[in-house]
């Protein structure tokens, strides 16, 4: 038998104080998530970017690419000479001495010569630390330095210290003042010699929230120039290894 008020048997559910409340609060927890995504997606580092800002770094974007894609055209001709039956030991004896000479340009135990830039950064107040020297090697390296000298002032009435960059250079804060390059220390202002494609180089350099923004934010100020001939000469001496011997 049917009970009263409840035609059929059919159980009529009742809402409770409580699944109101719970339910009031799924809502108000999804409304706040999507709006939290919306303002994410919306207040990015690069909303707020000048149309001109976004030109140049898709124009950075652009060069890296190139440069890229030419380095792996290259690569691609040079396993071709050397898989094929003509010319192998010739093509294999050139991509040989073509190595040696890129080595040594990278270990820094030959001078280079090149187009390029010049990099300087005054630092009137003392306010430039070795993160701001390490930041701008990165975005150089990245944007495809070959070759890289750091220069500095060792003391007043000196001349300028030159430190060639290699794979294992260290940034340290001087205990004096100034940066310690590679145990070299050096004074204000600080110039980086860098070969490369100039134009990628400086567009490197100067996008927002880059080293030339960065620089003078901290009240510095960052000059580039470009130069069609670079001369990297500063040299370092090639330590040799205290484990490792050649195989006979």
């Amino acid at each position: 038998m049917s009970r009263p008020g409840r035609p059929g048997g059919l159980l009529v559910p009742r809402m409770r104080r409580v699944d109101v409340a719970v339910a009031l609060l799924l809502g108000l927890l999804g409304f706040a998530a999507v709006v939290q995504v919306r303002t994410t997606q919306e207040e990015g580092p690069l909303a707020a970017a000048r149309q001109e800002d976004l030109v140049q770094i898709i124009d950075d974007l652009d060069n890296r690419d190139a440069r890229l894609r030419a380095e792996v055209a290259a690569l691609e001709q040079t396993r071709q000479e050397l898989t094929s039956g003509t010319g192998r030991t010739s093509a294999a004896l050139e991509e040989a001495r073509r190595r040696t000479q890129l080595l040594g340009v990278l270990a820094g135990t030959v001078p280079a010569t090149g187009p390029g830039i010049r990099l300087t950064m005054t630092d009137p107040d003392g306010i430039l630390g070795p993160d701001v020297l390490l930041s701008a090697l990165q975005e150089l390296r990245a944007a495809g330095a070959e070759a890289v000298q750091v220069e500095g002032r060792a003391g007043e009435g000196t001349r300028d210290v030159q430190v060639r960059v290699v794979a294992s250079t260290s940034f340290v804060a001087g205990d004096e003042g100034g940066i310690a390059v590679d145990g070299e220390r050096l004074l204000p202002p600080y110039r980086f010699v860098v070969i490369g494609d100039p134009a990628t180089l400086v567009s490197a350099l100067r996008i927002p929230g880059g080293v030339v923004d960065v620089v003078e934010q901290l009240g510095g100020r960052a000059i580039v120039d470009r130069s069609s001939a670079v001369e990297v000469g500063a040299l370092r001496r090639l330590e040799p290894p205290r484990y490792a011997r050649p195989t006979p």
